[in-house]
Protein backbone atom coordinates (compact mmCIF):
# COMPACT_ATOMS: atom_id res chain seq x y z
CA UNK A 1 0.00 0.00 0.00
CA UNK A 2 1.55 3.34 -1.25
CA UNK A 3 2.18 5.76 1.85
CA UNK A 4 2.92 8.63 -0.62
CA UNK A 5 1.50 10.71 -3.35
CA UNK A 6 3.98 10.09 -6.19
CA UNK A 7 2.85 13.52 -7.82
CA UNK A 8 4.24 13.08 -11.67
CA UNK A 9 2.55 16.76 -12.88
CA UNK A 10 0.09 18.93 -10.62
CA UNK A 11 -0.46 21.65 -9.16
CA UNK A 12 -1.72 25.02 -11.27
CA UNK A 13 0.72 23.51 -13.62
CA UNK A 14 -2.30 20.98 -14.59
CA UNK A 15 -4.31 23.67 -16.14
CA UNK A 16 -5.65 23.46 -19.64
CA UNK A 17 -4.24 26.27 -21.49
CA UNK A 18 -5.55 29.75 -21.92
CA UNK A 19 -5.84 29.57 -25.29
CA UNK A 20 -7.87 26.55 -25.13
CA UNK A 21 -10.28 27.93 -22.53
CA UNK A 22 -10.54 31.26 -24.28
CA UNK A 23 -11.78 29.12 -27.60
CA UNK A 24 -14.17 27.09 -25.63
CA UNK A 25 -15.66 29.78 -23.42
CA UNK A 26 -16.03 32.12 -25.97
CA UNK A 27 -18.79 29.96 -27.50
CA UNK A 28 -21.03 29.56 -24.61
CA UNK A 29 -24.46 31.33 -24.66
CA UNK A 30 -24.53 31.28 -20.91
CA UNK A 31 -28.42 32.86 -19.17
CA UNK A 32 -28.56 36.27 -18.89
CA UNK A 33 -28.51 38.18 -15.26
CA UNK A 34 -28.16 41.53 -14.11
CA UNK A 35 -26.98 40.73 -10.46
CA UNK A 36 -23.95 38.71 -12.16
CA UNK A 37 -21.03 41.18 -11.51
CA UNK A 38 -18.23 39.21 -12.34
CA UNK A 39 -18.37 35.98 -15.19
CA UNK A 40 -16.39 33.43 -16.84
CA UNK A 41 -16.24 36.41 -19.69
CA UNK A 42 -14.31 38.81 -18.20
CA UNK A 43 -10.96 35.87 -17.24
CA UNK A 44 -10.98 37.54 -13.44
CA UNK A 45 -10.31 35.31 -10.72
CA UNK A 46 -13.67 34.71 -9.02
CA UNK A 47 -17.80 35.43 -9.88
CA UNK A 48 -19.40 37.77 -7.91
CA UNK A 49 -23.55 38.16 -7.99
CA UNK A 50 -24.89 40.97 -5.83
CA UNK A 51 -27.73 40.50 -3.34
CA UNK A 52 -28.39 43.46 -2.20
CA UNK A 53 -27.10 47.18 -2.71
CA UNK A 54 -24.03 46.67 -0.19
CA UNK A 55 -23.20 42.81 -0.87
CA UNK A 56 -22.28 40.29 -2.95
CA UNK A 57 -21.40 36.52 -3.11
CA UNK A 58 -17.80 35.94 -4.29
CA UNK A 59 -17.21 32.90 -5.76
CA UNK A 60 -14.23 30.18 -7.08
CA UNK A 61 -13.00 26.96 -6.85
CA UNK A 62 -9.70 25.50 -7.66
CA UNK A 63 -7.96 21.73 -7.48
CA UNK A 64 -5.88 19.98 -8.41
CA UNK A 65 -3.21 16.86 -8.77
CA UNK A 66 -0.65 17.14 -6.44
CA UNK A 67 2.43 18.67 -6.96
CA UNK A 68 4.48 17.72 -3.52
CA UNK A 69 4.83 14.02 -1.86
CA UNK A 70 4.10 15.16 1.33
CA UNK A 71 0.02 14.71 1.68
CA UNK A 72 -0.73 17.03 4.43
CA UNK A 73 1.70 19.96 2.66
CA UNK A 74 -0.20 19.26 -0.62
CA UNK A 75 -3.84 20.21 1.32
CA UNK A 76 -1.83 23.12 2.87
CA UNK A 77 -1.12 24.20 -0.78
CA UNK A 78 -4.02 23.42 -2.72
CA UNK A 79 -6.27 25.98 -0.03
CA UNK A 80 -4.12 28.37 0.13
CA UNK A 81 -4.07 28.53 -3.39
CA UNK A 82 -8.09 27.94 -3.82
CA UNK A 83 -8.92 30.93 -0.68
CA UNK A 84 -6.22 33.67 -3.05
CA UNK A 85 -9.09 33.78 -5.64
CA UNK A 86 -11.23 36.02 -3.15
CA UNK A 87 -8.69 37.88 -2.04
CA UNK A 88 -7.85 38.95 -5.29
CA UNK A 89 -11.37 40.08 -5.80
CA UNK A 90 -11.52 42.58 -2.65
CA UNK A 91 -13.27 40.08 -1.03
CA UNK A 92 -13.55 38.26 2.80
CA UNK A 93 -13.64 33.92 2.19
CA UNK A 94 -16.33 32.75 4.64
CA UNK A 95 -16.94 29.02 4.17
CA UNK A 96 -15.46 26.48 1.90
CA UNK A 97 -16.29 22.97 0.18
CA UNK A 98 -14.03 20.16 0.05
CA UNK A 99 -13.28 18.66 -3.68
CA UNK A 100 -11.52 15.19 -3.60
CA UNK A 101 -10.93 12.77 -6.26
CA UNK A 102 -8.85 9.85 -4.49
CA UNK A 103 -8.87 5.81 -5.36
CA UNK A 104 -10.79 4.20 -2.40
CA UNK A 105 -8.16 1.25 -2.97
CA UNK A 106 -4.83 3.57 -1.33
CA UNK A 107 -4.53 4.29 2.52
CA UNK A 108 -7.18 6.56 3.28
CA UNK A 109 -5.11 7.67 6.13
CA UNK A 110 -3.29 9.88 3.33
CA UNK A 111 -6.61 11.18 2.28
CA UNK A 112 -7.53 12.43 5.81
CA UNK A 113 -4.09 13.96 6.14
CA UNK A 114 -4.74 15.78 2.72
CA UNK A 115 -7.73 17.54 4.54
CA UNK A 116 -6.15 17.79 7.46
CA UNK A 117 -3.47 20.33 6.05
CA UNK A 118 -6.59 22.38 3.64
CA UNK A 119 -8.35 22.68 7.47
CA UNK A 120 -5.84 24.02 9.10
CA UNK A 121 -5.16 26.56 6.20
CA UNK A 122 -8.54 27.38 6.18
CA UNK A 123 -8.81 27.29 10.00
CA UNK A 124 -5.67 30.32 9.98
CA UNK A 125 -8.04 32.26 7.02
CA UNK A 126 -10.89 32.08 9.63
CA UNK A 127 -13.10 30.33 7.08
CA UNK A 128 -15.48 27.59 7.83
CA UNK A 129 -14.76 24.08 6.04
CA UNK A 130 -18.86 23.30 5.48
CA UNK A 131 -18.99 19.85 3.57
CA UNK A 132 -17.61 18.61 0.62
CA UNK A 133 -18.11 15.90 -2.02
CA UNK A 134 -15.83 12.94 -3.24
CA UNK A 135 -15.59 10.39 -5.91
CA UNK A 136 -13.37 7.45 -6.10
CA UNK A 137 -10.76 8.15 -9.36
CA UNK A 138 -7.51 6.18 -10.24
CA UNK A 139 -5.41 9.40 -9.69
CA UNK A 140 -5.34 12.06 -6.40
CA UNK A 141 -6.62 15.70 -6.66
CA UNK A 142 -7.65 18.00 -4.25
CA UNK A 143 -8.90 21.64 -3.53
CA UNK A 144 -11.97 23.61 -2.70
CA UNK A 145 -14.49 26.11 -3.60
CA UNK A 146 -14.85 28.68 -1.67
CA UNK A 147 -17.66 31.15 -0.95
CA UNK A 148 -17.13 34.71 0.43
CA UNK A 149 -18.58 38.22 0.40
CA UNK A 150 -17.76 41.74 -1.03
CA UNK A 151 -18.86 45.40 -1.16
CA UNK A 152 -20.51 45.58 -5.23
CA UNK A 153 -18.80 48.88 -5.13
CA UNK A 154 -15.41 48.00 -4.02
CA UNK A 155 -14.41 44.57 -6.37
CA UNK A 156 -11.11 44.85 -7.72
CA UNK A 157 -11.60 42.87 -11.09
CA UNK A 158 -8.74 41.90 -12.78
CA UNK A 159 -8.70 45.03 -15.88
CA UNK A 160 -9.23 48.40 -14.64
CA UNK A 161 -5.34 49.07 -14.67
CA UNK A 162 -4.47 52.81 -15.24
CA UNK A 163 -2.11 54.67 -16.68
CA UNK A 164 1.54 55.50 -14.75
CA UNK A 165 -0.01 52.90 -12.43
CA UNK A 166 2.76 50.92 -10.71
CA UNK A 167 2.66 47.38 -10.75
CA UNK A 168 3.55 45.24 -7.39
CA UNK A 169 4.13 41.51 -7.07
CA UNK A 170 4.19 39.96 -3.76
CA UNK A 171 5.61 36.72 -4.09
CA UNK A 172 8.88 35.46 -6.09
CA UNK A 173 8.40 33.29 -9.17
CA UNK A 174 10.04 29.78 -9.95
CA UNK A 175 7.37 27.23 -8.47
CA UNK A 176 7.18 25.44 -11.04
CA UNK A 177 10.75 25.16 -12.29
CA UNK A 178 11.67 24.04 -8.67
CA UNK A 179 8.84 21.55 -8.48
CA UNK A 180 10.12 20.02 -11.86
CA UNK A 181 13.75 20.09 -10.19
CA UNK A 182 12.21 18.32 -7.12
CA UNK A 183 10.68 15.52 -9.06
CA UNK A 184 14.28 14.70 -10.68
CA UNK A 185 15.81 14.78 -7.24
CA UNK A 186 18.02 18.08 -8.19
CA UNK A 187 16.42 20.81 -5.92
CA UNK A 188 18.10 21.33 -2.37
CA UNK A 189 16.29 20.82 0.73
CA UNK A 190 16.60 25.37 1.64
CA UNK A 191 15.39 26.23 -1.84
CA UNK A 192 12.36 23.30 -1.33
CA UNK A 193 11.38 24.70 1.80
CA UNK A 194 11.79 28.93 0.97
CA UNK A 195 9.50 27.56 -2.24
CA UNK A 196 6.98 25.75 0.68
CA UNK A 197 6.87 27.88 2.36
CA UNK A 198 6.03 30.79 -0.04
CA UNK A 199 3.49 28.41 -1.53
CA UNK A 200 1.63 28.15 1.80
CA UNK A 201 1.25 32.12 2.89
CA UNK A 202 -2.14 33.08 2.46
CA UNK A 203 -2.21 35.71 0.30
CA UNK A 204 -4.73 37.43 2.84
CA UNK A 205 -1.49 38.81 4.83
CA UNK A 206 -0.66 40.82 1.71
CA UNK A 207 -4.35 41.80 1.00
CA UNK A 208 -5.03 43.15 3.94
CA UNK A 209 -1.82 45.57 3.53
CA UNK A 210 -2.31 46.14 -0.23
CA UNK A 211 -6.66 47.27 0.66
CA UNK A 212 -5.77 50.11 2.62
CA UNK A 213 -4.29 51.61 -1.21
CA UNK A 214 -5.66 52.72 -4.21
CA UNK A 215 -5.23 49.61 -5.92
CA UNK A 216 -6.88 50.02 -9.42
CA UNK A 217 -6.86 46.31 -9.91
CA UNK A 218 -5.66 43.12 -9.01
CA UNK A 219 -5.28 39.34 -9.75
CA UNK A 220 -3.19 36.17 -8.63
CA UNK A 221 -0.16 34.84 -10.29
CA UNK A 222 -0.84 31.11 -10.87
CA UNK A 223 -0.76 28.43 -13.87
CA UNK A 224 -0.68 30.82 -16.44
CA UNK A 225 2.12 32.44 -15.61
CA UNK A 226 3.27 36.09 -14.90
CA UNK A 227 3.12 37.07 -18.13
CA UNK A 228 -0.44 35.79 -19.16
CA UNK A 229 -2.13 36.95 -16.03
CA UNK A 230 -0.41 40.57 -16.76
CA UNK A 231 -2.03 40.53 -20.43
CA UNK A 232 -5.01 39.55 -19.29
CA UNK A 233 -5.12 42.37 -16.50
CA UNK A 234 -3.85 45.31 -19.37
CA UNK A 235 -7.52 44.00 -21.28
CA UNK A 236 -5.97 45.16 -24.80
CA UNK A 237 -6.77 48.60 -23.33
CA UNK A 238 -2.88 49.42 -21.77
CA UNK A 239 0.62 48.28 -22.23
CA UNK A 240 2.79 47.88 -19.54
CA UNK A 241 6.93 47.97 -19.31
CA UNK A 242 8.56 45.30 -17.33
CA UNK A 243 11.93 45.98 -15.69
CA UNK A 244 14.02 42.89 -16.03
CA UNK A 245 16.38 43.61 -13.55
CA UNK A 246 13.82 43.92 -10.83
CA UNK A 247 11.98 40.33 -11.57
CA UNK A 248 11.98 38.09 -8.47
CA UNK A 249 12.54 34.81 -8.55
CA UNK A 250 14.06 31.66 -6.38
CA UNK A 251 17.50 31.76 -6.89
CA UNK A 252 17.91 28.50 -8.24
CA UNK A 253 15.59 28.95 -11.11
CA UNK A 254 18.38 30.39 -13.65
CA UNK A 255 20.41 26.65 -12.92
CA UNK A 256 16.61 24.97 -13.42
CA UNK A 257 16.31 26.41 -17.35
CA UNK A 258 19.91 26.09 -17.79
CA UNK A 259 19.18 21.88 -16.91
CA UNK A 260 16.27 22.22 -18.93
CA UNK A 261 13.28 21.57 -16.18
CA UNK A 262 11.23 22.87 -17.69
CA UNK A 263 7.36 22.62 -17.55
CA UNK A 264 4.83 21.85 -20.40
CA UNK A 265 2.76 24.54 -19.06
CA UNK A 266 5.10 27.23 -19.24
CA UNK A 267 5.01 26.53 -23.22
CA UNK A 268 1.68 26.37 -23.51
CA UNK A 269 1.84 30.00 -21.86
CA UNK A 270 4.19 31.08 -24.22
CA UNK A 271 1.76 30.21 -27.03
CA UNK A 272 -0.71 32.37 -25.55
CA UNK A 273 0.83 35.77 -25.66
CA UNK A 274 4.18 35.43 -27.15
CA UNK A 275 2.98 37.97 -30.00
CA UNK A 276 1.82 40.55 -27.55
CA UNK A 277 5.57 40.38 -25.41
CA UNK A 278 8.39 42.10 -26.41
CA UNK A 279 11.86 41.61 -25.12
CA UNK A 280 14.38 43.98 -25.94
CA UNK A 281 17.00 40.98 -25.63
CA UNK A 282 17.18 37.63 -26.07
CA UNK A 283 16.99 36.23 -22.82
CA UNK A 284 15.93 32.22 -22.25
CA UNK A 285 16.13 31.90 -18.55
CA UNK A 286 14.24 35.06 -17.63
CA UNK A 287 11.50 34.21 -20.67
CA UNK A 288 11.14 31.04 -18.90
CA UNK A 289 10.90 32.26 -15.40
CA UNK A 290 8.28 34.88 -16.45
CA UNK A 291 6.54 31.86 -18.15
CA UNK A 292 6.65 29.20 -15.57
CA UNK A 293 3.78 28.47 -14.37
CA UNK A 294 3.01 29.47 -10.51
CA UNK A 295 1.02 27.21 -7.89
CA UNK A 296 -0.20 29.22 -5.02
CA UNK A 297 1.64 32.39 -6.43
CA UNK A 298 1.57 35.99 -5.15
CA UNK A 299 -0.64 38.78 -5.43
CA UNK A 300 -0.34 41.38 -9.06
CA UNK A 301 -1.49 44.84 -8.21
CA UNK A 302 -1.76 47.60 -10.45
CA UNK A 303 -1.76 50.99 -7.81
CA UNK A 304 -1.47 54.40 -7.46
CA UNK A 305 2.12 55.72 -8.16
CA UNK A 306 2.29 58.13 -5.22
CA UNK A 307 0.89 55.08 -2.80
CA UNK A 308 3.76 53.02 -4.06
CA UNK A 309 6.78 54.61 -1.36
CA UNK A 310 4.04 53.49 1.81
CA UNK A 311 2.74 50.40 0.39
CA UNK A 312 6.49 49.02 0.11
CA UNK A 313 7.21 50.53 4.12
CA UNK A 314 3.76 48.77 5.43
CA UNK A 315 5.45 45.29 4.22
CA UNK A 316 8.46 45.59 5.40
CA UNK A 317 7.21 46.61 9.12
CA UNK A 318 5.72 42.95 8.77
CA UNK A 319 8.29 41.14 7.44
CA UNK A 320 6.16 40.20 3.91
CA UNK A 321 7.75 40.48 0.40
CA UNK A 322 6.50 43.17 -1.98
CA UNK A 323 8.14 43.84 -5.11
CA UNK A 324 8.11 47.00 -7.63
CA UNK A 325 7.97 45.01 -10.96
CA UNK A 326 6.79 47.86 -13.80
CA UNK A 327 4.55 50.49 -14.68
CA UNK A 328 1.25 50.89 -17.09
CA UNK A 329 1.71 52.74 -19.86
CA UNK A 330 -0.93 53.90 -22.39
CA UNK A 331 -1.49 51.39 -25.15
CA UNK A 332 1.32 50.83 -27.46
CA UNK A 333 2.19 48.46 -29.90
CA UNK A 334 2.75 45.25 -27.87
CA UNK A 335 1.08 44.46 -24.48
CA UNK A 336 4.33 43.95 -22.73
CA UNK A 337 7.48 45.34 -22.97
CA UNK A 338 10.23 43.72 -20.89
CA UNK A 339 13.34 45.78 -20.70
Amino acid sequence: MKDKLYCKSGGCSAKLGAKKLRHILEKIDKYPSDQLLVGFDSHDDGAVYQINEHQAIVSTLDFFPPMVEDPYLFGQIAATNALSDIYAMGGTPLTALNIVCFNDHDDLNILGKIIEGGNDKLKEAHVTLAGGHSIRDESTKYGLSVTGMVDPHRILSNKDVQENDVLILTKKLGVGLTLNAARLNDASKDMLDEVYQSMTLLNKYAYDLLKKYRIHALTDVTGFGLLVHLDEMLNHQKSAVIDKNKIPYFKDCPYYVNEFYLTGAAQQNRHAVEDKVYFDKENFILEEILYDPQTSGGLLASVQEEDVDMIIEDFKKKGYQCYIIGKVIKKDQFDIYVR
